[in-house]
């Protein structure tokens, strides 16, 4: 297990060293006093589990430097640490686990844990995808769609990023769930975001207009047509 505190002062990294091993006296964390190298540590495989991060830090912003370290690593846990719960909002908004209040206790620690525990056993499906030259981890749920492209793949996001990813787009498609669809050769998307299946064209929530495989039109008509009614039976036996 990775574990990273980010804070400007040293005896404060001691402090919850210490109620770490109050916890557990085989963790350890890995230690940074500035946004930038905690980020750069975290492109690296595999991902941080949790960092404790100090909201206040010279020139920086906690919040702005979580919502870095979540681009990188969507399935890393944060836990703010700090003097004021003035940016409390800011930090739950985040989805943060924990917000502690220094000096961190070993009873803040495990409190921690124990929902990042609880997190990991509903937490959402991922993907780890090689985006340049570094790996980045995705949610399945933000994946809108894929495009092959020559030795590339091409996958939109929902928040509207783009991103070419140099993998297989076999190797790739072997790791969709049920929410993904193949319409046409090279072409593979989220029943989550169609707007409209048509007979010959799907359109996605952002305006995309998509050709659907002739040939196969009816059958892909047909698994879109099932996969609405079942959402719908889901949520019918939720209500």
């Amino acid at each position: 297990m990775r574990i990273a505190i980010c804070d400007d002062e040293p005896r404060e990294q001691e402090q919850f060293e210490e109620a770490l091993k109050g916890w557990d006296p085989t963790r350890s964390a890995e230690k940074f006093l500035d946004g930038a190298s905690l980020i750069e540590a975290a492109k690296r495989l595999p991902h941080f589990d949790l960092v404790f991060l100090d909201i206040y830090l010279p020139g920086e912003s906690g919040v702005d430097i979580a919502r870095s370290l979540q681009e990188v690593s969507p399935g890393t846990g944060i836990a703010f640490v700090t003097t004021s719960t003035e940016h409390a909002v800011d930090a739950f908004s985040l989805h943060a686990l924990h917000y502690l209040v220094k000096p961190v206790t070993t009873e803040g620690v495990v409190e921690t844990f124990r929902r990042l525990t609880e997190l990991r056993s509903k937490r959402r499906e991922s993907i780890t995808l090689m985006v340049g030259s570094e790996w980045n981890t995705v949610y399945l749920d933000q994946i809108s769609l894929l495009e092959n492209d020559g030795h590339a793949v091409n996958i939109s996001l929902s928040d509207g990023r783009r991103l070419k990813v140099w993998q297989n787009f076999g190797e790739l498609q072997g790791k969709l769930d049920g929410s993904f669809l193949q319409i046409n050769r090279g072409l593979i998307v989220n029943m989550d975001y169609i707007v409209r299946m048509g007979a010959d064209t799907c359109t996605l929530e952002d305006g995309s207009c998509l050709p659907i495989a002739v040939r196969h039109s009816a059958a892909i008509r047909a698994a879109y047509g099932n996969y609405v009614f079942d959402r719908l039976s889901r949520r019918k036996e939720l209500q």
